[in-house]
C-alpha cells in the first residue's frame, strides 16, 4: 500500500472511489449502504480536498486488484458475499445485510428509523410502552440509540436500559408486527439485526457508553437501586473515554489517524493526565507539542461539547475494534492472549 493511500482513512478512500465512479454509478453503490454508512461516506465526500491524481490512481488500482483476486462468478457466490460484507462492515453489521440478501428477510419499517433525526424518533417513541422502545433501541446502532434515549423522559431511561439488557431476542412474529406498524408511517429498504440477534447486557452497555457522562451516572444509579447485579454487569462491560489509555501504541496510532485534530483537542479538555500522555507519546514530537500548545490556548468550552467529542472518538474506536484494527482494553475490553 502506497504512502498516499496510507494517509487517508478507509472512509476517505471509499469517498474517493465513489467520486471517481461518477454520479450515476456512485448513486447505485450508495443504494446498497445503510443509513450510517451513507452519512459517513457522504460527509467524507463533502469534506475531501487536495486529492492528488496519485491517490485516485492508488485507490482505483487497489479496488480493482481486490475484486480480481476475490470475485468468483458462479462459484461459491454466497461465500463471496459473506466474505466481502464481513470485511466491509464488520461481522455484527454484515449479519443483517446478509440475511436480507441471502434469506430475503426485511426490516423496512424499523430500518426507516435509521434515516431520521434522533429527536424525531424520540418524539415518536415517548408514548410507546417501554418494552417496545427497548426493542427499537436494540435494533438501532448504539450511537443512534444513545441519542434517542437522551430525548426520552428521564424517568423512563433506566427502565428502558434494563429491558434492553434483559432482552433475549424477539419472536419473529412480534418483530414483523412491529415492523408492519412502522411501515405504515415510514418508507425504506434494507434490513438490520435478525429477530434473535439483538438486546442483552452488551447492547445496553454500548448505549450507556455513548449517552454522555451526566446521563450515564443518573441511569446507572437508578438501575443499581432496582438490580445491583445487573448494574455491576453493565459497569463491567462498559468502555469509557479514559479507558483508551489501555489501547496499545499501534492501536492508538491507528486511532489518531482517524480522529480530526479539533475533536481531539475538545475531548482532551476533560481527559486525565494518563490518557493525555498516552496520546502525546503516540504522536510525533512536533505534532505532540502543537497539540499541547493548542490545548493550553483553548479557552473554556461547554461540557456538552467535550462529551460529544469524546463520544465521537469512542464510536470511532469501537468501529475500529469491530474491524479488528485495534483492541480495546479497560472495562468491557476482550482479553487477548
Amino acid at each position: 500500500m502506497s504512502e498516499a493511500q496510507l494517509s487517508r482513512s478507509g472512509v476517505d478512500r471509499a469517498a474517493i472511489l465513489l467520486l471517481a465512479l461518477g454520479e450515476q454509478d456512485a448513486a447505485q453503490v450508495l443504494k446498497h449502504l445503510g443509513a450510517k454508512d451513507v452519512q459517513r461516506v457522504g460527509a467524507a465526500m463533502a469534506q475531501l480536498s487536495s486529492v492528488t491524481r496519485e491517490e485516485v490512481s492508488t485507490v482505483l488500482t487497489t479496488f480493482s486488484s481486490n475484486v480480481e483476486q476475490q470475485t468468483s462468478f458462479g462459484v461459491g457466490t454466497d461465500d463471496y458475499i459473506r466474505k466481502v460484507l464481513n470485511e466491509a462492515l464488520g461481522a455484527d453489521k454484515a449479519g443483517g445485510v446478509i440475511d436480507r440478501i441471502l434469506r430475503g428477510r426485511s426490516g423496512r419499517g424499523l430500518e426507516a428509523l435509521k434515516w431520521m433525526e434522533s429527536k424525531a424518533v424520540g418524539d415518536i417513541l415517548r408514548n410507546e410502552h417501554p418494552q417496545i422502545i427497548s426493542i427499537v433501541l436494540s435494533y438501532l446502532d448504539s450511537d443512534q440509540a444513545a441519542e434517542i434515549l437522551t430525548q426520552l423522559p428521564e424517568a423512563m431511561r433506566a427502565d428502558i436500559l434494563m429491558r434492553v439488557a434483559t432482552l433475549d431476542g424477539v419472536h419473529p412474529t412480534a418483530l414483523n408486527e412491529l415492523d408492519e406498524v412502522l411501515e405504515k408511517q415510514f418508507s425504506g429498504n434494507g434490513a438490520g439485526k435478525s429477530a434473535g440477534g439483538f438486546g442483552g447486557p452488551k447492547a445496553a452497555a454500548e448505549i450507556l457508553n455513548l449517552v454522555g457522562a451526566s446521563h450515564e451516572g443518573m441511569i446507572m444509579a437508578q438501575i443499581a437501586k432496582v438490580d445491583e447485579a445487573l448494574s455491576q454487569k453493565l459497569q463491567d462491560l462498559m468502555f469509557v473515554f479514559e479507558d483508551l489509555a489501555e489501547v496499545d501504541d499501534r492501536g492508538m496510532q491507528e486511532l489518531l489517524r482517524e480522529v480530526p485534530g479539533d475533536k481531539l483537542i475538545l475531548a482532551l479538555k476533560a481527559a486525565d493526565e494518563t490518557l493525555k500522555q498516552k496520546i502525546f507519546k503516540n504522536m510525533s514530537e512536533r505534532a505532540g507539542q502543537m497539540m499541547k500548545d493548542d490545548l493550553e490556548a483553548k479557552g473554556p468550552v461547554r461540557l456538552s461539547e467535550v462529551e460529544a467529542a469524546q463520544k465521537e472518538i469512542l464510536t470511532t474506536a469501537k468501529r475500529m475494534s469491530d474491524e479488528g484494527r485495534l483492541a480495546l482494553g479497560g472495562k468491557g475490553g476482550e482479553e487477548y492472549v
